[in-house]
């Protein structure tokens, strides 16, 4: 006579869709406990009764001191035009870019802080204005081609661009805050995606596999490669683990201007043949979604969101291309 195993429980972090099972089966994930655990998951918390993101109030843009150095666009909303040049950076320009991506990472780690449940998107906004100010920084979305905030706040289903509110984040949310500051003269630009309070199984997995797309695509980074081997080997983890990339946004050049000509796109395309070389900078900053990677805007010209309603989550740095691969520039 046998005696029985005793039963199984899921891990925090579930297995991928074509991963083996983890109740030891043997059988894929999704041949075996994926359905069960997506019933179980719907049981325990907020995400039963999930409701897509809706548009909210936005409060007046906020005012700069005049002290504080402007981009060009700041007063018309407009960039102005500027010569396609090499996208070397002078050694000047890279010392900038380290001062004011340095003041960009510590932002975003300050502002980080201040996420749960029941504080506002435009609060988030606030903290984030102020935290640029004392930085002697000028918010580098603000007024972009009129975007009226001082951070993106990209919520659930909200794949980028999300503008700050007064709707208040919820216990179950996801959030990415995007930060850009300008500074010295240049824009140090990154992006991180964090939990608010109790998140569901497969948020947290969206999460981590993101993270891990953002590692391998600045892994990927070598002088004398394409640019398209980022975007290959982003691809290929997010499809190995069932999710997808967005492809009707990408990383860019950076430095004296926010974005430059130069494209980084996050999904394999062999016409990316740019070669990368020591002195470039630009920025990796992947959007994964669990389902396809179709988006629709919303009326607002900004708000990206998943064309089918599951939820999307980035992670992004900026890069400097050196003589043997990346150093990241976004670090507090």
């Amino acid at each position: 006579m046998t005696t029985a195993s005793p039963p199984r429980t899921p891990p925090a972090v579930l297995p991928g869709p074509n991963d083996v099972c983890w109740c030891g089966s043997g059988t894929k994930y999704k041949k075996c406990h994926r359905g069960a655990d997506a019933v179980e998951a719907r049981k325990k918390g907020p995400e039963v009764a999930r409701k897509g993101i809706r548009p909210g109030l936005i409060s007046p843009r906020r005012d700069v001191p005049l002290h504080i150095p402007r981009p060009d666009y700041a007063a018309t909303g407009r960039p102005q035009r500027r010569a396609t040049g090499s996208e070397i950076r002078s050694p000047d320009v890279i010392a900038r870019m380290r001062r004011a991506c340095k003041a960009a990472a510590e932002v975003l780690q300050e502002v980080s802080t201040h996420v749960r449940p029941g504080i506002t998107t435009d609060e988030l906004d606030a903290i984030t204005h102020e935290a640029y100010i004392r930085r002697g920084g000028y918010p580098s979305t603000l007024n972009y081609h009129g975007f009226p905030k001082s951070l993106c706040t990209s919520v659930n289903e909200v794949i980028c661009h999300g503008i700050p509110d007064n709707r208040a984040l919820e216990d179950g949310d996801i959030v990415n805050l995007d930060i850009t500051i300008f500074l010295d003269g240049v824009h140090g630009d990154c992006s991180a995606t964090y939990f608010v309070g109790n998140v569901d199984a497969e948020s947290q997995r969206l999460v981590q596999v993101t993270r891990e797309c953002l590692d391998l695509g600045i892994a990927a980074v070598k002088p004398g490669r394409p640019i398209s081997d980022i975007g290959r080997a982003i691809e290929s983890h997010a499809t190995k683990n069932g999710m997808s990339v967005v492809r009707a946004y990408c990383g860019h050049g950076i430095g004296e201007t926010f974005h430059t000509s130069l494209q980084i796109p996050h999904y394999y395309e062999p016409e990316c043949d740019t070669v990368m070389e020591p002195g470039m900078i630009f920025t990796v900053e992947p959007m994964i979604n669990q389902g396809g990677w179709g988006h629709r805007t919303w009326d607002d010209g900004w708000t990206a969101v998943t064309a089918d309603g599951t939820r999307s989550a980035q992670f992004e740095h900026t890069l400097l291309v050196t003589d043997t691969g990346a150093d990241i520039l976004t670090v507090a």
